[in-house]
C-alpha cells in the first residue's frame, strides 16, 4: 500500500498531462466467513503509470505500463532489502512469500526479475483478478502460487513453517488507517514461516502514528538486535525488516552486496544504506 494519492503520482510521471483514468469496477464478493464486504476494485492510468485503488483514492500499488515487471515505488524497492542479507550466487534458491498482493509489483519482480519461487496470499479475489487482467501478473506456473486466504490465518498454516526466505508483508485495507495485521502474535506466526537465514520486511503507513508501537511489537518477536529500520519515504512508508537469526554484517559488506544487487537487478541499494540501519 502506497501513501500516495494518485495524482501525485501523475504529476511525477507526466508534469501537467491530462490524467485518463479508467475505473472498471468490480462488485467485490465476500469470501465466506468474512464479516464485512471487501472494497471495490478499480484502476487509473496517468501517462505511463497505472494504479490500483480500492474504492477510494488511496493508491494501493502501481506499476509502469511499459516496464510491468520493474518496482515503481520507492518504498517498494526497499521491501527486497532482503538482498542484502543473501549471497547473491544463492538467489536463485530462495522463497519468496508476499502478504497482500496490491498490485502484485514484488510478486512480479520476484517471480520475473530474480526468478525464483514465489507465493502470495491476498484475501481479495478481485485484487487477484485485477493483477491477472490489468498489472500483467503472470499465471501461476512451477515457481508462482497466488493463494486468495486471510493471511492472518496462511502465515500459520504449517506447510510454511521454515520454508520461507523472504516474507513480503504490506497489508493495507482501502482506508490505509494502519496495518490491518499488526499483532505480537502475528509477527511471531511471520518469525516461524522464515527459514535460519531468513527475512521479514514490513511496511508501516497509517493515518494513525502506529510506528512506533509496531517496531516494538516486531522487535519483540524477532529480538531487538535483529531489527533494521528505514528513514520513512516522502510519502511517509517506512520499510522494516526483521530476521530470523540476527546477523551483524559490515558495512563493507553490505557495500559490496548493495552494488552487486544494483548491477544484477537494477535497484537502488547503494542508497538504502544512507537510510537504513539497526534498531540498537
Amino acid at each position: 500500500m502506497c501513501a500516495k494519492l494518485a495524482a501525485r503520482v501523475a504529476r511525477r510521471h507526466a508534469g501537467d498531462a491530462a490524467v485518463s483514468t479508467i475505473a472498471q469496477k468490480n462488485v467485490p464478493r465476500r469470501p465466506r466467513g468474512l464479516a464485512t464486504p471487501l472494497p471495490e476494485v478499480n484502476f487509473s492510468d496517468y501517462g505511463n503509470v497505472r494504479c490500483l485503488h480500492l474504492g477510494t483514492e488511496w493508491v494501493q500499488g502501481s506499476m509502469l505500463i511499459d516496464r510491468p515487471y520493474d518496482i515503481e515505488l520507492e518504498y517498494v524497492q526497499r521491501m527486497m532489502a532482503w538482498l542484502l542479507f543473501t549471497e547473491p550466487t544463492k538467489v536463485g534458491k530462495k522463497h519468496a512469500m508476499q502478504l497482500g498482493l496490491g498490485a502484485a509489483a514484488l510478486t512480479k519482480f520476484c517471480r520475473k526479475q530474480l526468478r525464483i519461487k514465489t507465493t502470495a496470499v491476498e484475501i481479495n479475489p478481485q485484487v487477484i483478478s485485477a493483477c491477472r487482467f490489468w498489472f500483467k501478473l503472470p499465471p501461476d506456473d512451477a515457481k508462482l502460487l497466488v493463494v486468495q486466504a486471510d493471511a492472518e490465518v496462511e502465515v500459520r498454516n504449517p506447510v510454511w513453517a521454515g520454508d520461507v526466505d523472504a516474507l513480503q508483508v504490506d497489508l493495507y485495507d482501502h482506508e490505509a488507517a494502519a496495518p490491518v495485521l499488526d499483532s505480537l502474535d502475528f509477527y511471531r506466526d511471520c518469525r516461524h514461516t522464515l527459514t535460519e537465514g531468513g527475512c521479514m520486511t514490513v511496511n508501516l503507513f497509517g493515518e494513525r502514528n502506529t510506528y512506533p508501537e509496531s517496531v516494538e511489537k516486531i522487535a519483540e518477536a524477532f529480538g531487538r538486535e535483529a531489527v533494521w529500520c528505514f528513514k520513512p519515504t516522502k510519502e511517509g512508508n517506512t520499510v522494516v525488516l526483521a530476521q530470523r537469526t540476527p546477523a551483524a554484517p559490515s558495512r563493507e559488506q553490505l557495500a559490496a552486496r548493495a552494488a552487486d544487487i544494483q548491477a544484477r537487478w537494477g535497484l537502488p541499494a547503494p542508497k538504502w544504506l544512507k537510510v537504513f540501519k539497526p534498531l540498537v
